[in-house]
C-alpha cells in the first residue's frame, strides 16, 4: 500500500456497527474515517462535496449492501453501487455485508464493485482486505460450493457467455449515453447549434442500439441461451437497460422495476445536477438566492433527505394510492418543517437587541402563511407521489409518459426539481420576514452580494413585488394560458420553463383584478387581428403619402433648384483681362 493516508467513506445504517469499525480502522496509522451515513442519497451528498472541495478527500468506500435482509434494498443499493462506478469509476469500493444471495453478489462483482467480506469476518482480516482493495486489486469472499453462482461464463461455453455479457454492457452503456442526451435536450434555453450536435449524438445512439439488440437477438443465439438459462448468473440491470425500441426485445433476464428503484434512480440524477452552478439565471428573483451557493446546495440536498424520508414512512404506513391525495399536504408541511428544524440547527439561538432568540422557534411561528402561498401552490405533486409510490404512469404537458419510459423519468426530474426549489424558497420565506438583517444570520449564510442592509432591502422588496405581480398578473395569466411556471436545474443555473396543464376549474374560481387581467387577456386577443388590420392598412397609406406625395414634391422642388443652379450662366473668366487690353 501506498504511504498516502487513506480516506475511508462509511455507508451503513448501523450506526452501533459504525462506531466499532471506524475505532478498528483509525487504529491504523494513515487511516482516516471521513464520514459515516445512513443512507444512499446522504452519501452521493457528501461525496458530491468532498468531490467539490478535494477529489481526494475519499479514496476507499466501505457500504452494507441494502440492510441486509430485504431484497429490495439490496437491489436498491446495488443500483447504487452502479451509480458510484459511473460518477466515481477509480474510487474502491468494498462491500462489507450480510447479504448472501449469490445472485445479488455476483451481480455486484460484475457493476466493478471491487470486493466483498461478510460481516462478522474477524477485523484483523478486514483491514488486510481494506489495504488490499485500496491499492485497485480484488477481493471475493465468495463461497465455491455449487449454489453459489460464479461470474465466470459456463465452462462449455465460454465464448457465447463473454459475447453475451459484452453486449448486455454495452446495452447498458448507450441507454446511459442515451438518457444523458435526452436530459440534455430537454434544457431551458439550450442553443440551437448545440442541440443539434445533441440530436445527431441521439440519432446515433439509437442505432447503434437498434444494432446490438438485432445481434443479440438473432435466433440461434436465442436458442443456445434458452437452451443453457439455468446457467446463467442472474444479472440484475438497471432500470436504463430496458430498451424501448419497436425492435424484438432481447433475452436479458432483467428483474422487474420497483418504485424504491424508480425513486432511487430519480432523486440520484437530481443528485448529480446539483452539482452544477445554482445562479439564478430566470427573470424572477426567489428566496433562496439571498444564500450563497454552498448553502443553497446543502439547503437542496437537505430538502431532498427529508422528502425521501416521507415517501419510505409511506411505504411502511402502506398507504393506498386513493389516500395518497389526502396525505399531499402534510407531507409538503412535513418537509418544509423538518428542513426549517435541520438546516438552521433545532437549538441555534442569535441576539436580538437584549434578547437571545431561537431561529427554529421564529421561523415556524406562522407556517399558514407558508402553506398557502408556496406549498399548496407547487404543482403536479400528487402526480410525482404517485410515480415514486406506486409507479404510475405521468400524464403531464398534455402527453401520457410510460413510468418505464425515460421520458417519464425526465418530467418527474422536471416536478422534483421545482419542489426542491418551492420549498427551499419556503424555508427562507420567514427567515426575510423576521430575521433578515441579524448579522449572525448574514455571516453565515448570506451571499456576500446581499449582505449589506440596503441590499437585503433592496432584495425584498424585489420579493414583496414578485408576489404582488404574481397575485395580480402572472398567476391569472399562466391560468388563463392553461400552464404551470416550472423552476429546473439547468446547466448554467435555475432556470424557467413552462408546462401546460389544463386549469380551467382555477379560471371559473378568478374574481377582482385577476379576472379583469383575464378578460383584458381576452379583449385583446379579440381584437388584435382587427388592430393589426387597422394599424396595417393605416401604416400603408403614411407611407404612400410620405413616398408618393411629400417624397415625389420634395423630388420636383429639388430637381428644380438644381436645374436652376445650372442654367446661371458665368462671365467670361477672362473678362477683365480682355477688357484692359488697349485698342
Amino acid at each position: 500500500m501506498s504511504d498516502r493516508p487513506l480516506k475511508i467513506l462509511l455507508i451503513d445504517q448501523d450506526p452501533i456497527f459504525c462506531l466499532g469499525l471506524r475505532v478498528a480502522l483509525e487504529e491504523m496509522p494513515n487511516w482516516q474515517v471521513v464520514a459515516e451515513v445512513e443512507s444512499d442519497i446522504a452519501a452521493l451528498q457528501r461525496l458530491a462535496e468532498f468531490a467539490h472541495q478535494d477529489p481526494n478527500q475519499v479514496n476507499l468506500v466501505v457500504l452494507e449492501l441494502g440492510n441486509g435482509r430485504s431484497l429490495d434494498s439490496q437491489l436498491q443499493s446495488l443500483q447504487f453501487c452502479r451509480l458510484l462506478k459511473t460518477t466515481y469509476p477509480t474510487l474502491p469500493i468494498l462491500l462489507l455485508s450480510s447479504a448472501q444471495n449469490p445472485e445479488i453478489l455476483t451481480a455486484a462483482k460484475v457493476a466493478g464493485i471491487n470486493g466483498y467480506l461478510p460481516k462478522g469476518t474477524p477485523i484483523s482480516q478486514i483491514i488486510a482486505v481494506i489495504a488490499e482493495v485500496a491499492t485497485g486489486d480484488s477481493y471475493w469472499a465468495l463461497n465455491t460450493n455449487p449454489s453459489q453462482v460464479n461470474i465466470s461464463p459456463p465452462p462449455q461455453m465460454p465464448l457465447l457467455q463473454l459475447w453475451h455479457n459484452q453486449c448486455l454492457s454495452g446495452i447498458n452503456y448507450i441507454n446511459d449515453s442515451f438518457a444523458k442526451v435526452t436530459l440534455q435536450l430537454q434544457t431551458p434555453g439550450l442553443p440551437i447549434l448545440e442541440q443539434a450536435l445533441l440530436a445527431g449524438q441521439r440519432r446515433e445512439l439509437l442505432a447503434a442500439r437498434w444494432l446490438l439488440n438485432k445481434f443479440l437477438s438473432s435466433s440461434q443465439q436465442r436458442q443456445q441461451l434458452t437452451s443453457s438459462a439455468e446457467e446463467l448468473p442472474f444479472i440484475p440491470l438497471s432500470s436504463s437497460a430496458i430498451v424501448t425500441t419497436d425492435v424484438e426485445q432481447p433475452l436479458t433476464l432483467l428483474p422487474e422495476i420497483n418504485p424504491i428503484n424508480l425513486q432511487f434512480e430519480l432523486f440520484s440524477t437530481c443528485i448529480n445536477k446539483l452539482k452544477s452552478p445554482l445562479e439564478n439565471v430566470a427573470d424572477v428573483p426567489l428566496e433562496i438566492d439571498i444564500l450563497y451557493e454552498s448553502k443553497k446546495r446543502d439547503l437542496l440536498y437537505l430538502i431532498l433527505q427529508k422528502l425521501a424520508t416521507q415517501l419510505d414512512s409511506l411505504r411502511v404506513a402502506q398507504i393506498t394510492i386513493e389516500q395518497l391525495e389526502g396525505y399531499k399536504n402534510t407531507i409538503l408541511f412535513d418537509v418544509w418543517q423538518a428542513t426549517v428544524t435541520d438546516f438552521f440547527g433545532k437549538f441555534s439561538q442569535v441576539q436580538v437587541g437584549k434578547q437571545n432568540i431561537s431561529v427554529v422557534n421564529v421561523l415556524l411561528q406562522n407556517p399558514r402563511v407558508i402553506q398557502t402561498e408556496i406549498l399548496n401552490k407547487i404543482p403536479f405533486v400528487l402526480e410525482l407521489f404517485s410515480y415514486l409510490l406506486f409507479q404510475t404512469d405521468l400524464y403531464i404537458d398534455n402527453h401520457a409518459y410510460l413510468a418505464n419510459s425515460n421520458d417519464a423519468k425526465s418530467q418527474a426530474l422536471i416536478i422534483l426539481e421545482n419542489l426542491l426549489i418551492q420549498i427551499g424558497n419556503g424555508v427562507l420565506q420567514p427567515l426575510l420576514n423576521y430575521l433578515a438583517d441579524v448579522e449572525t444570520i448574514k455571516k453565515n449564510f448570506y451571499n456576500r452580494k446581499l449582505i449589506s442592509t440596503r441590499e437585503i432591502e433592496r432584495f425584498r422588496n424585489e420579493l414583496s413585488w414578485k408576489y404582488r405581480l404574481n397575485y395580480y398578473v402572472n398567476e391569472a395569466k399562466a391560468i388563463f394560458e392553461s400552464r404551470y411556471e416550472l423552476f429546473v436545474l439547468a446547466p448554467r443555473g435555475i432556470a424557467k420553463t413552462s408546462i401546460y396543464a389544463p386549469r380551467n376549474t382555477e379560471l371559473a374560481k378568478l374574481s377582482g383584478v385577476p379576472l379583469f387581467v383575464t378578460l383584458g387577456l381576452e379583449f385583446w386577443d379579440a381584437i388584435a387581428p382587427r388592430l393589426q388590420s387597422l394599424l396595417s392598412f393605416l401604416g400603408s397609406g403614411i407611407v404612400f403619402v410620405l413616398t408618393q406625395i411629400i417624397g415625389r414634391g420634395l423630388g420636383l422642388i429639388g430637381r428644380g433648384i438644381l436645374q436652376g443652379i445650372g442654367s446661371v450662366s458665368f462671365p467670361d473668366k477672362n473678362f477683365n483681362r480682355n477688357s484692359e487690353r488697349p485698342k
